[in-house]
């Protein structure tokens, strides 16, 4: 019944937001991301949990059993990309709220575990709206200073501060003091289906480098400007763009990965040549130094276009992530965790950022992956199956029972 009650409630929290091609729409701070907020502390108050909201809009619904203990947190975020997929985040959440249910009733009928334990949904943890992205744990965590998170506008000019503020979730919760964290999510990589693996116990993030291009040229008439008077900078961004996606080539298959994701330009009228154009590239390798080459020769590639337009493109250094080796003893207990439910699991990088990351600074961080069929994510089609679902919240409820236990407590006073 337990695992019904998990898919009913997934469900249910699928349709908030919902798209007709399947996926979701809930960016961060929108009225659909209210919706499941209030469907969150709703959950938590119908079993007595208080929920604190901090000033950086991360909710936290506690199970408490020792006062003044330290807490366990699990949890993920509940915001998505536009037109995003239903499972990236939300899965982690609903699982966690789910498993930490179970794990109060198994508490009720024996001792009390060493640790308190709080569910969080962290906010904007996909940057769509407001970047960075992994805001809100990056900010409980010390690695991004609070208020200047809070005055990030978004392309209207909105800060997050009213942003939260409208949805009424800029809280002054005092936040949980944490001991260990854990985390649950889809691959969003095709390793664990192509393997036919049920579990995926994250070992090392990779270093991303983000650079944040801005294009400098002159706006003019596309009908009156001759073609050798234009300085136009939709033209210059195009070609660093298609720089950005061919640089990879310069190293092994399957080393690096890049992409522009994100651009605007002004004024971006039908009869205008651009005079600016902004656009953020994201540089993800396996290993720091693959990084630094590929940044070194963009810089170089970049400059050239610039000469070549007559016009100026400054380009800045942002939201570099250092690599992060999960614990080794969270990995021996997750592979315990595993073979104690009789199911497959294997040792995996993350090639996406996620709030486990940021977490894994400052407490032993655990991060499972279920598989995404077909590899896919960020996307309507993004998917897993409900069985596969159900595998990752029994793994997630029995790897967390551990870390209430002490499981990492060795791990957190190194």
């Amino acid at each position: 019944m337990s695992s019904e009650a998990f898919l009913t409630d997934f469900h249910q929290v699928a349709a908030i937001g919902a798209t007709p091609a399947g996926g979701v729409e809930r960016q961060a701070a929108t009225p659909e991301d209210k919706e499941l907020r209030d469907w969150f502390a709703a959950f938590a108050a119908a079993r007595g949990w208080p929920v604190r909201i901090d000033s950086i809009g991360n909710m936290f619904a506690l199970v408490e059993w020792r006062p003044g203990a330290d807490f366990v947190l699990v949890g993920s975020h509940l915001d998505s990309q536009p037109l995003g997929g239903r499972f990236d985040g939300a899965y982690g959440v609903v699982a966690a709220l789910h498993a930490a249910d179970r794990l109060a009733a198994r508490v009720a009928r024996d001792d009390p575990p060493e640790h308190n334990l709080a569910v969080v949904n962290w906010f904007n943890e996909e940057g769509s709206r407001f970047a960075p992205s992994i805001m809100g744990s990056s900010v409980f965590a010390g690695l991004l200073d609070e208020q200047e998170m809070l005055q990030v506008t978004d392309l209207s000019g909105v800060t997050v501060a009213e942003a939260l503020d409208s949805i009424g979730y800029r809280g002054a919760d005092e936040r949980p003091t944490p001991v260990a964290y854990a985390e649950i999510h889809i691959e969003q990589g095709p390793v664990l289906e192509r393997e036919g693996i049920a579990l995926g116990a994250v070992d090392r993030s990779w270093y991303t480098q983000k650079l944040d291009v801005e294009v400098l040229g002159e706006q003019s008439h596309t009908g009156a400007t001759a073609m050798a008077d234009r300085r136009d900078a939709l033209v210059a961004a195009s070609k660093v763009v298609v720089l950005v996606h061919d640089v990879t080539a310069e190293f092994e298959p399957e080393s690096i990965v890049s992409s522009v994701g994100h651009l605007t330009l002004e004024p971006n009228s039908p009869i205008v040549v651009p005079r600016r154009v902004h656009l953020v590239a994201d540089i993800r390798a396996n290993a720091p130094e693959i990084v630094q080459q590929a940044r070194a020769l963009l810089l170089e590639r970049i400059a050239a276009v610039a000469r070549e337009h007559d016009l100026t493109i400054d380009v800045r250094d942002f939201d570099v992530r250092p690599v992060q080796c999960f614990p080794e003893q969270g990995l021996e207990l997750s592979e315990k965790v595993a073979a104690d439910l009789g199911v497959g699991i294997r040792r995996i990088n993350t090639m996406a950022g996620h709030d486990s990351v940021a977490m894994n600074r400052i407490v032993p961080a655990l991060m499972l992956f279920v598989p995404s069929i077909d590899g896919v994510s960020h996307c309507e089609r993004e998917f897993t199956s409900d069985e596969q679902m159900v595998v990752g919240v029994d793994a997630l409820t029995e790897a967390t029972w551990e870390l209430l236990q002490g499981g990492l407590d060795e791990e957190a006073a190194k």
